[in-house]
Order: C-alpha cells, then structure tokens, then sequence
C-alpha cells in the first residue's frame, strides 16, 4: 500500500519539472505590404535578423488591402525574398501560404 497524497504530490513534482524544461516558443509577427519599398524592406529584414538572432521564430505575412488582392504574386515574390535574405539566419519552416487577405511564412532560427 502507498500514501495517496504523496502519490499525488510526486506526481505534480514530476510534471512542474517536465513542464520548466521544455523550451518556449516565441513567434515574432511582421507584416509587409505588396508595394514595399526598398527602405522599408530593409528596415523590417534588420528587425527578422535580430528576432531570429534571440532565438525567436519569425512569421512574416503580406497583407493584402482592398483590389491589392490582385497582385498575389507579388506578395510571393516579396516573401521568398525575404527568406533568401535571411537564409544565413534561419530556414523556411512553412513556404508561402495564402489565407483569406494575408500571405503568410514562418521562418525558424538556425540551431
């Protein structure tokens, strides 16, 4: 026979130390408009470096207003850009998606 409680309490024990030892995920967000200039695509591409820099997952998406919505392929091209700028930085974890008005990528810092 065992103590209930002290079952119970090892047990909250063992979850409260695996719970301290994963490792969390932050998500940074930029957003890019489909007629970016070039200043302005540099300035966001230095804030992705330091974000994936830190450790920090970066998620970058176009944002379509209005008839923009037209120019879809100029959103891609803007974000595959700016993944081969960042190719020292991280890799691509999830290539450009389309949902709704907003084109979306996900790039995850190099170990």
């Amino acid at each position: 026979m065992i103590d209930y409680k002290k079952f119970l309490y090892e047990q909250k024990k063992k979850q409260k130390e695996i719970k301290a030892k994963t490792a969390k995920v932050i998500v940074k967000e930029i957003r890019l408009g489909p007629n970016i200039d070039e200043h302005d695509f540099n300035f966001k591409l230095k804030h992705a470096i330091n974000f994936l820099q830190d450790g920090a997952k970066v998620k970058v998406d176009v944002f379509f207003k209005g008839r923009s919505i037209v120019y879809k392929e100029k959103g891609e091209i803007i974000l595959l850009r700016f993944a081969q700028e960042l190719i020292d930085y991280g890799k691509v974890e999830q290539l450009p998606k389309l949902e709704g008005k907003r084109m979306i990528m996900i790039i995850s810092p190099k170990k």
